[in-house]
Order: C-alpha cells, then structure tokens, then sequence
C-alpha cells in the first residue's frame, strides 16, 4: 500500500470580520449568511459540534499501489437491475438520461394540491408481473415491490435465475439490500388506522412491511439465498455503503456473490410532507422540469425521487469459473462520517473529502487515474459547493474530470441513489458516453469542473467514482473501473 501524510486542520470558531473569503451559512438547507473566513479556517455551526484539531489525510501520493490481483479478492460487476422513472429497462433508463429527458412530474399517487411541494421523480406505471405473485403485491409496500423487481431483475440479468439459483451453494450467496424510510406508506396507513379505529385494525403487516431489513430479508425468502444478510440504513448514502460493505464480505471470504443495494418509496403524503418542513426541496411548482438543478446559482432544493437499483457483486473467481458476463469492476470503497449536524454537510467537505481519500487507497489507485464523477449533486445550497470544495481538495487538477449529476433528471432517490447512480455510473464506463447534468443555466463560479452541462458527451472513463452522502453526515463513496483481465 501506498504511502500517505497527513496534516493538520485547525477548524476555528467563526469570526464576524476577518480578511479572506466567504463562506455562507445555512439553517436546514438553505443560506441564512454570510461570514467571512481567514484562508485557514472553517465555519463551525453553533451547538452543532465543538470544533477542534482534527487529523485529516492528505491525498495518496501520486505512485498508487499496485491493484489487487487475487482472483478471489477482486470484485466484479455480473448483474444490474433497477426500477426507476424510467421504467425497469436499464438501457432504455440509459438512453433516457442521454437524452437529457426530464422524469420529473406532477405528484398524483396522493392528494397533493394543497402542499407547497406538488412534483417529484414519481414513478408511473409500475408493473411486478411476472416477479411478485398477486396476493403479496396487494399487500406489499412499494418499497418492497421495487426491491424485489430490481433484485430479481439484476439476477436475471447475472444468468442467476430460479433454475440456475437450484444448482448453487445459496449459502455462499447473501443479500445486502438498505432502505432509508422503509415501508413508509405502510408505516403511515398502520398510523392512521390507530388513531381513526383503534390498535384492533391495525394490519398485521404493520410491523414487517415497515421495518428498513425487509428488502433484503424479501428477496432471500423469494430466492432461497442464505448468505449474510441485512440491512444498512443511513438516508441517501445507504445504497453505497451496502456495496461497500457487500464488497468486504466476498473479500473476507464470507460469501462468492452478495447481492446488494438500495430502494425507496417516499413519494407518499407523509414522505412528502417531512420533507417540507425540512425546507429541503425546490418549490418551482411551475417549472418542476427544470426545478433540480445542481450547481446552478439559483437552484433552490432537490426533488424527491424514488425508486429501486440493485447490484449483482462476485467474486472474480467465482464468476470465471460459471462463465459469467463481467460488466465492470468493483475496486473499492469508503465510508465516513462529518460528525457536524442532522442535515447540514461540513462547509469544510473534510468528511466527504476524507471519504474519497480512503476509497482511493480501497481500490489502490491514485488521484490522477480517477476522470469521471457521479456526484451526489442533490441540488440544495449547502450540499452541492461542500461536496465541489471536497473533490477539489482530493483532486488537485481535475483538467481531465468530468462530472455530472444524475437527480438533474429523475430527481434523488433517497436511500435508492446510489444505487441508480451505480449503474449510471458503469452504463457510463461501458457504453463511453456521459450524460448530462440537465437545467445548467448559470454555474457556481467555484465549480470549475467540466459538469457535463446539458448535451451528453462521449468520454472514455478511466476510473469512475459515485458519491453519495446522507442526513446525519454519513458519507459513501465507491470506485468502479472497466474490468479487464
């Protein structure tokens, strides 16, 4: 492994006057002022964390270790599903994206003309046929319903169908599928019901549709799959960090295949509503098309998404010796945490830039091979400077990055984002074309990486990394590569 150095941060309280930059500060998510900041220090909300010295690493050294070579310690992408507001096809999700297509629209899935947020990446036309029997998707929650299409899906598309699953050891195969609301429409329904009829009407189904482990927990039951399983919740970074934790499972040994990811189903009145009061999402009620715009001057909130995006990971081992189509590779991961506030990122980025540093040295590679991002992007105030300052922090000279933000179109899914944006990612890596980051009309000065704006570009991705960071800090990052033998 590679050498590395640290240095030291001093985060100083915050000063009223000072010489040097600027920096705003943010209630919830959005700018309430702005202070000034000496070159060498950083804003630390009030009561939200007692600033001190704090250790933080410096990017690896140019010379990257050599990759890891272990057939059984390398990880391969052999299988992808999704459902989305695109529909459950990955190619023609792809394609859409290419495209610059918005999936945004009016909510209709509840009554929502009296809230001050009517739109979202709702999800229409959903069809389980041929994947949940009748009786069980009458009773499921969406949630559920778009794990077990996209989990079924991506085993499919592995060649690990029911009849190929019957000849296997399903002990060596775990499922590894978070969710950061649940069952959320169920959860809401067993509420109501409570307080409308009593406890004796609360379904039975209450409790088990609503708790976070339930996708992965459905998808065994479905698929007789044996290995280690459970369940990772941490709000918009759950997808990543169930693949990086899927990945070390297969590394430690523990299983050949993990099937891992992320689902969401909060576009529902309570969902919704939450995120309201939380003075997270846009409010351009009229032009809900153009309404997520990532680092654009006046974006003003994400939209909420949903949707399911599931990964088939191998060992590279393994998937040599059944034949198995390899799409791309898994090189590594990081997980961290700001330690700072519920919903405000760091203004520092040192979480996020601290969690990109260690997912490099994961996957034994350098700063300079890394030339595409799929940013977290989210489209709030606070979110989307941090997470530029942080990549530029890593990256000293990001001539050769370019970087693009998925939820311009199909809105942020939540605990289901880094999933979506996995595969957007590798579709990214086999295919050589970029899509764009839509409803660019007038960039953040600071953001002098190329965002891919508006029309799709052809790009040949060395080494790409998806980046998702969640409520409370948590952080995620994974790195994919091309495979190549």
């Amino acid at each position: 492994m590679s050498s590395i150095t640290y240095s030291n941060l001093i985060l100083k309280k915050r000063e009223s006057r000072v010489n040097g930059g600027s920096h705003l500060q943010y209630n919830g998510l959005r700018a309430i002022e702005t202070v000034k900041l000496t070159a060498n220090s950083a804003s630390c909300k009030p009561k939200a964390v007692k600033c001190g010295r704090i250790r933080a690493m410096a990017s690896p050294a140019v010379s990257a270790p050599k990759r890891e070579t272990d057939p059984k310690k390398r990880v391969v992408i052999t299988g992808m599903g999704l459902v989305s507001v695109f529909g459950s096809d990955i190619d023609n999700f792809y394609n859409k994206l290419l495209e610059g297509q918005s999936g945004i629209s009016l909510i209709d899935s509840f009554d929502a003309s009296n809230y001050s947020v009517r739109f979202a990446g709702q999800i229409r036309d959903f069809s389980s046929e041929g994947y949940i029997d009748g009786k069980n998707d009458r009773r499921l929650d969406n949630c559920w319903r778009y794990c077990l299409v996209a989990g079924k899906r991506a085993l499919d598309d592995a060649n690990l169908g029911q009849q190929v699953l019957e000849t296997m050891d399903k002990t060596r195969i775990g499922v590894l599928v978070g969710s950061g609301m649940g069952g959320l429409k169920v959860f809401s329904d067993g509420v109501e019901a409570l307080l409308q009829r009593g406890y004796k009407k609360i379904s039975p189904f209450f409790i088990p549709y609503s708790i976070t482990n339930m996708g992965s927990a459905l998808l065994a039951i479905e698929t007789g799959l044996m290995g280690p399983n459970y369940s990772i919740s941490t709000a918009c970074a759950t997808a990543n960090h169930s693949f990086f934790a899927a990945a070390n499972h297969i590394r430690r040994g523990d299983a050949d295949i993990m099937v891992a990811g992320g689902t969401e189903a909060c576009v529902t009145a309570t969902g919704v509503g939450g995120f309201i009061a939380c003075r997270a999402l846009s409010q351009r009620n009229e032009d809900y098309g153009k309404a997520s715009r990532p680092w654009d001057t006046n974006r003003d909130g994400f939209v909420i998404g949903e949707g399911s995006g599931i990964l088939v990971m191998e060992s590279l081992e393994h998937a040599l010796k059944r034949g198995a189509n390899i799409i791309a590779e898994y090189l590594g991961g990081a997980v961290t945490c700001d330690a700072h506030h519920m919903t405000d990122p760091r203004p520092d980025g040192l979480g996020v830039s601290s969690c990109i540093t260690k997912g490099l040295l994961d996957a034994r590679i350098s700063p300079e091979e890394v030339n595409y991002i799929n940013a977290h992007a989210t489209s709030t105030l606070a979110g989307d400077l941090a997470e530029v300052n942080a990549i530029k922090k890593v990256f000293k000279d990001t001539s050769e990055i370019k970087m693009n933000g998925t939820k311009s179109m199909i809105g942020h899914g939540l605990g289901a984002a880094g999933g979506i944006e996995a595969i957007a990612t590798i579709k990214a890596i086999k295919t050589g074309w970029l899509h764009p980051t839509i409803n660019q009309y007038e960039l953040e000065p600071q953001v002098t990486i190329d965002t891919v704006p508006n029309v799709k570009k052809q790009h040949e991705v060395n080494v790409g990394i998806s980046n998702s960071f969640g409520f409370g800090g948590h952080n995620s990052v994974v790195v994919f590569a091309p495979y190549k033998p």
